[in-house]
């Protein structure tokens, strides 16, 4: 056993080697091919320009309109197949793939020549016109063919692709060619965010951007990452959130504003985080979270509709439908429904620790009653919310920028929601009452200073603004991210990222 593990060894290494030869062979080749073309007078690198008036998808789409046009189009060749004096290549652009006709009668002997040189990953300018080949296919018949620039580096091997998931993530340009899918994802996400614009803008709300370094990172419950801004001498903070410095804004007369933009939180990493991500926040005047709630579901029905084209979608095999009117449902209703406890029976900090420790839920030691209600949310129910569901009236002590709610003192009127388990938004009725909010800052120092690293911290500048005065609003977060994932069914957060964030490779 163990000799045939060494042979199987020993093996591995020989193909591990022999790969590597291959590979350095290729390089070599494809740099001599360059040195050649260069010497001649022919570097494709000093093009500078190739004029394009189509794209495969029109040529495909329009191809009895276009049959026997005159078409310019550019691309990677993505596959060559010589025969002879004929020859056909597929050459793929921003829309897809489309084969071409290469002949030496067209192109000459040295033109022909010039293209059987060529390597897949080329990329290539194609002047021709459009036929349809004996089998049917649309393609073009090439009447001049030029090299815009030489791939020194192979594709990987067609049949199998880039599988390789680390890979994948690292050199998402290379997965972006080999892989139709990624690039389809990442267009429909463009198509998402696009979206969003104009259905705020058709509600009257003006795009601004805010600072991304920070004194304060407040907004959210989340570390930050800290920098040194050497000009000034001073400490600064990456934000963790949109939203005091939009609320300014609402103070200042805007009375509706959204910005789309990178927050950064010093967090792990799965499938559903990453430390850069895009947020997007809202802040409307003269409304509340019931505002709100109208809407976060008519923007997530039309967002799917237009961009899926239907409301009723399917997520990894689950059918999602958004079509229906979203659940409410409070979040000590829902404890009660999932969990079989009623925390509007358990009153005090100490029954609510007492609770959690039946079931064995841990907690820290500066957690009261509401931040119990929460770890019992997470524990039994966030998983349970497949379907679009509000959840609502949050506990005051994890919500220091929200309303309490009429009637309510320990509550806040605040909703997430969740759809296939996951928070898809965060929303409030923000206080607008700047003593209230300092009383509220001052219990986030006070658990920061008892070891909470995701507590807030009190902001006299955002103080003031609310002293200045404003008016009564309603406010919203959205992770963009879990939006993209859900409407291109995609498994991880790292696939609807072009570049996720990896840790380093050592050299």
């Amino acid at each position: 056993m163990a000799e045939q593990q060494n042979t199987n060894t020993a093996q591995g290494q020989n193909k591990g080697q022999q790969k590597e030869q291959d590979l350095n062979q290729i390089l070599k080749v494809r740099r001599e091919k360059l040195k050649t073309l260069q010497d001649a007078g022919n570097d494709p690198f000093l093009i500078t320009t190739y004029d394009v008036d189509h794209h495969s998808a029109d040529i495909l789409a329009d191809a009895d309109a276009l049959m026997e046009q005159t078409v310019s189009i550019a691309g990677r060749m993505m596959s060559k197949r010589v025969m002879g004096k004929a020859s056909f290549c597929h050459i793929q652009d921003k829309l897809g793939r489309i084969q071409c006709y290469v002949s030496r009668d067209d192109l000459g002997d040295d033109g022909y020549k010039a293209f059987k040189k060529m390597d897949i990953g080329d990329i290539v300018g194609i002047k021709g016109f459009v036929f349809r080949t004996k089998t049917g296919e649309v393609s073009v018949h090439v009447k001049s063919l030029i090299l815009l620039s030489k791939s020194l580096q192979p594709l990987p091997e067609k049949f199998h692709g880039l599988q390789d998931t680390d890979i994948r993530y690292r050199q998402r340009y290379v997965d972006l060619i080999m892989n139709e899918e990624v690039r389809t994802a990442f267009i429909k996400r463009s198509q998402i965010i696009r979206e969003i614009r104009k259905f705020l803008d058709g509600r009257d709300f003006m795009e601004v951007e805010t600072p991304m370094l920070v004194d304060n990172a407040g907004g959210a419950a989340a570390r930050p990452f800290v920098t040194h801004y050497n000009a000034l001498d001073e400490d600064k903070k990456l934000r963790i959130s949109l939203e005091l410095y939009l609320k300014r804004l609402i103070v200042g007369g805007l009375e509706r504003v959204y910005e789309i933009g990178r927050v950064f939180r010093n967090e792990g990493l799965d499938t559903k985080h990453n430390p850069e991500f895009t947020l997007m926040e809202l802040y409307q005047a003269y409304t509340d979270y019931n505002g709100m709630m109208e809407l976060t579901e008519s923007m997530f029905r039309h967002v799917a509709r237009t961009v899926c084209g239907s409301a009723v979608i399917t997520y990894q095999g689950k059918e999602i439908d958004m079509e229906k009117p979203f659940r409410r449902l409070t979040m000590i209703d829902a404890i009660r429904e999932y969990a079989g406890v009623d925390f509007d029976q358990v009153t005090t900090d100490e029954a609510a620790r007492a609770l959690a420790d039946e079931r064995h839920i841990e907690y820290e030691d500066f957690h009261k009653r509401g931040d119990i209600i929460n770890l019992f949310f997470d524990e039994y129910c966030e998983d349970k919310m497949i379907q679009p569901t509000f959840i609502m009236d949050h506990p005051i002590e994890i919500s220091p920028l929200t309303k309490k709610k009429p009637g309510h003192p320990e509550q806040v009127e605040r909703f997430e929601l969740y759809i296939n388990g996951w928070e898809m938004c965060n929303a409030y009725s923000e206080l607008n009452d700047p003593i209230d909010q300092r009383e509220r800052f001052a219990a986030q120092d006070a658990n920061a200073a008892a070891g909470d690293e995701e507590a807030q911290h009190t902001d006299e500048d955002f103080l003031y603004a609310l002293e200045v005065g404003m008016p009564p609003t309603g406010g919203i977060g959205y992770g963009i991210d879990r939006l993209v994932m859900l409407l291109t069914d995609s498994a991880a957060i790292r696939d609807v990222l072009l570049f996720p964030t990896l840790k380093s490779v050592k050299e």
